[in-house]
């Protein structure tokens, strides 16, 4: 488990230092209100797992690091405007993130609003401008990455989420149905997207793209479970928002227990795929200790 957390602040210097390049102070032409909204939330913290699954599955693939650095900072930047979004009051009306103001909080909804739609344009201007790509994987690298934040994938997501309230009887159908598209869906991209700028071979982006849908859902599985148990320092915002707010999750349809049962199936089936993977794979089992050990 050390390796895997020593990997993980590799990932987060790694992926930083394209995100400083990115997002500088000294990029002109830009509202300062604005920037420093884009920044405050982009640099507040956070684990960085698309990013690590972006360095993971193009280490698996023998690929350039260097070259995919602006892939993981476009995805991060992605989850960044959507995390924003969320926590508007409109969403998931939520006061903090990460033990700090949410955007809206600290600026404005309108800012806030503002800021999420300037780092999801962002991020595909960097995808369409990435040097160290061919035309046809920009081209690749901006399809998959549109799918999966788009309309059939995590918007799509959060409207199924904004539906499954306590007025709708939610069933874990729905639910596996909702957190493909809203957590699933960007996890998958990572992988996949990480594994085509590498040029890996059909086979191994194939295995990395199963293993990305039950780990996608295994984030969301442990995510409901750690809203349930865990403290305002460990969520980095208050605990109970679902149940507070109502929405459907895995511990409200299945209780406790048996959601803890099923997050431990899917991490089991995602270390049986990797089984099947002959590279480097080290990263990527280390998630799955890392996701079934914090609700331990």
């Amino acid at each position: 488990m050390k390796d895997f957390e020593h990997y993980l602040a590799d990932c987060v210097s790694w992926v930083e230092e394209g995100l400083h390049s990115y997002l500088s102070p000294a990029v002109k032409n830009v509202d300062k209100t604005l920037a420093e909204a884009m920044r405050y939330s982009v640099f507040q913290g956070g684990k960085r797992i698309r990013p690590m699954l972006v360095h993971a599955s193009c280490l698996a693939a023998g690929g350039d690091l260097q070259t995919v650095l602006p892939v993981a900072c476009a995805i991060e930047m992605i989850h960044s405007y959507s995390l924003i979004h969320d926590d508007l009051p409109a969403m998931d009306d939520d006061d903090m993130r990460r033990c700090n103001p949410s955007c809206h909080k600290k600026f404005s909804e309108a800012v806030a609003i503002l800021a999420g739609d300037a780092l999801q344009t962002l991020a595909f201007e960097i995808l369409a401008t990435t040097p160290g790509l061919s035309v046809e994987q920009r081209l690749v690298q901006i399809t998959t990455l549109a799918k999966a934040a788009g309309w059939q994938g995590m918007v799509s997501g959060q409207s199924i989420d904004i539906a499954a309230t306590e007025n709708i009887a939610a069933t874990t159908q729905i639910l596996e149905m909702m957190h493909i598209k809203k957590t699933g869906a960007l996890i998958l991209a990572s992988l996949t997207m990480g594994a085509y700028a590498a040029n890996a071979s059909d086979d191994l982006v194939n295995l990395l793209q199963q293993y990305g849908r039950i780990t996608g859902l295994a984030f969301q599985v442990q995510d409901d479970i750690m809203d349930a148990i865990s403290d305002s320092h460990t969520l980095g915002k208050k605990p109970g928002s679902d149940k507070k707010n109502g929405k459907a999750t895995y511990v409200s349809v299945m209780g406790l227990e048996q959601a803890k049962g099923y997050l431990a199936d899917l991490l089991k089936q995602s270390a049986e795929i990797l089984e099947s993977v002959k590279k480097e794979t080290q990263p990527l089992q280390g998630l799955i200790h890392f996701l079934g050990k914090r609700i331990n």
